[in-house]
């Protein structure tokens, strides 16, 4: 009779196993974004004027990496944003959209996933702008290259779970 008892043993590994890789799926493209992020960069201005930026990013993940809501705040001397957005991925194509809400515009976003980079062209009345983001571990580079706007370039450089005063937007 021992050959019964392990009948349910065999069962129980291996629906152990289906659920592990139930559980396996690739991650979706933001699953490391997820939390606080914060970090120093430019804005360049259309008159070439340049300033120092200070920023603060918000990821709050959904979906298994598929889905993100996020916020972007940075301040210069005298200038400053607040992005606002809801993306959502099928591992390869971005869709979403965002909203910019000290000066209310917003509008859409589309793109592609390639690896640790996600590269996004957000579209909203006469505005545009290409977004190219990198991820890499607890480091993220944010290039934004506004049409239509008094600022053609934004750079930042952010890390995972810092809060430096220097690294804050205020």
């Amino acid at each position: 009779m021992p050959h019964y008892s392990t009948v349910p043993l065999a069962v129980a590994a291996l629906i152990s196993l289906s659920a592990f890789q139930g559980h396996a799926a690739p991650a979706g493209p933001f699953a490391g974004m997820a939390g606080s992020w914060s970090g120093v960069g430019s804005i360049t201005m259309s008159n070439g004027g340049q300033e120092q930026l200070r920023c603060r990013a918000n990821y709050q993940v959904s979906g298994g990496g598929a889905q993100m809501q996020l916020g972007l705040r940075c301040a210069s001397d005298s200038y400053n944003f607040n992005l606002v957005g809801d993306v959502e991925s099928d591992g390869r194509a971005v869709s979403g959209s965002w909203s910019e809400t000290t000066r209310n515009v917003s509008g859409t976003v589309s793109g592609r996933v390639n690896g640790d980079r996600i590269q996004v062209t957000a579209r909203g009345g006469s505005f545009s702008a290409g977004l190219s983001l990198v991820t890499r571990g607890n480091r993220q580079s944010v290039a934004i290259q506004p049409q239509g706007s008094e600022v053609s370039e934004v750079s930042v450089t952010l890390a995972k779970g810092q809060s430096t005063t220097t690294g804050a937007a205020r």
